[in-house]
């Protein structure tokens, strides 16, 4: 069995966010397959771990990113434990991984979410070029890069000119491999726990609302979609708003309840939501990256209907009929859209399962290893 060694820069158990999640169900599922040890911070809940090993080792601040000592340290456990592979999530600490692999002759793997520095000049900081510099030597200097999505991949090999032969796909994944069989189920329950009458149809939002890229979205849907919805006479909705961290001037969207808004605030069990939504909106227009709430969706046979920004990095061939993308800030079309395929039929995305459940990522992943 290979022995890995994962690098997790900062806490992700118990997860709240796309990114966090990603993190944590990956890890879960290679820990099945591998003999795997994470190092991360002491925030995270080691008894979530319930598949592999965590080592404490990261600074809670934000120094752990610079901290020299780790250079020793990690060398040793690479040593101690017999490391075959070490995985860096994300490219910050290129650095580091280099120093380490230089010493001990490990392979050196860097696992991206996203190509980093455009998700931040979506979202304007100034200091991008610099990470853009970083972050193309750091592919230029990894054994291996996985890649979130084809277009990332696509990218780094044709504008960076990253060898092929070391890229490879590791999309965020779901934990079932087909259609679920408990929708009417799950619809009965979140009807019931909102008081929402059978025959309305099910709108859902959710996201973890202090990251902007959410928080504009939110604006969107308050602002320029709700209110064509409304407009639109026969059609009967409620749209669900899941997620914390609301803003104060939008707190719990009390002022909005009378507007068909439900705000259910942060949500365990999420994945109830999506099987009984009838539409998931993704209005999302900055910050790069998959979203992983389209994955989610049409995992568990929900209609997405999103920007082109929100859709980037989906394979819209997997996805098929599931995912219906309009063009960025094209309101009255994304409006539209919702109107039309309102009444559409629930269905399985045929070929979707084979590319987004872990079960075939780890499959794929244990040959690259």
């Amino acid at each position: 069995m290979k022995k890995v060694l994962v690098i997790a820069p900062y806490a992700y158990l118990p997860y709240y966010s796309g990114g966090q999640k990603f993190i944590a169900r990956f890890l879960h599922h290679l820990g099945q397959k591998t003999d795997l040890t994470v190092i991360s911070v002491a925030e995270s809940d080691i008894s979530l771990a319930s598949t592999y090993k965590i080592i404490p080792l990261l600074k809670k601040s934000f120094s752990r990113y610079y901290d020299s000592s780790l250079v020793k340290k990690i060398t040793a456990v690479v040593k101690e434990r017999g490391i075959d592979t070490v995985i860096w999530e994300h490219p910050y600490y290129a650095w580091l991984a280099f120093r380490i692999r230089k010493r001990t002759g490990v392979k050196t793997m860097i696992h991206t979410h996203n190509i980093e520095y455009r998700r931040f000049k979506s979202t304007g900081r100034w200091w991008w070029p610099f990470l853009k510099w970083y972050e193309k030597r750091c592919f230029r200097k990894a054994d291996g890069i996985f890649f979130i999505s084809p277009e990332d991949k696509d990218f780094a090999i044709t504008k960076w000119g990253i060898a092929a032969s070391r890229c490879f796909d590791l999309p965020f994944g779901v934990d079932i491999s087909e259609y679920p069989g408990d929708r009417a189920e799950s619809r009965v329950t979140v009807c019931r726990k909102h008081a929402i009458p059978e025959n309305e149809k099910i709108l859902l939002f959710t996201g973890a609302f202090n990251y902007k890229p959410n928080h504009d979205a939110l604006q969107t849907i308050l602002e320029e979609i709700n209110p064509r919805l409304l407009s639109e006479r026969g059609l009967s909705y409620k749209i669900i708003i899941c997620g914390k961290g609301l803003s104060e001037n939008v707190k719990n969207l009390r002022k909005y309840s009378s507007q068909n808004i439900i705000y259910a605030g942060f949500v365990s069990d999420i994945e109830t939501y999506y099987k009984a939504a009838d539409i998931v909106l993704n209005p999302v227009i900055s910050g790069g990256g998959v979203k992983t709430k389209v994955v989610e969706a049409i995992a568990f046979g929900t209609t997405v209907i999103s920007t082109e920004s929100g859709a980037a990095g989906m394979d819209r061939n997997a996805a098929g009929k599931k995912l219906i993308v309009v063009k960025d800030s094209d309101w009255e079309k994304f409006g539209e859209a919702i109107i039309n395929n309102s009444n559409a039929i629930s269905s399985s995305a045929a070929g979707f399962y084979n590319i987004y459940s872990w079960k075939k990522i780890i499959q794929r992943i244990i040959i690259v290893l």
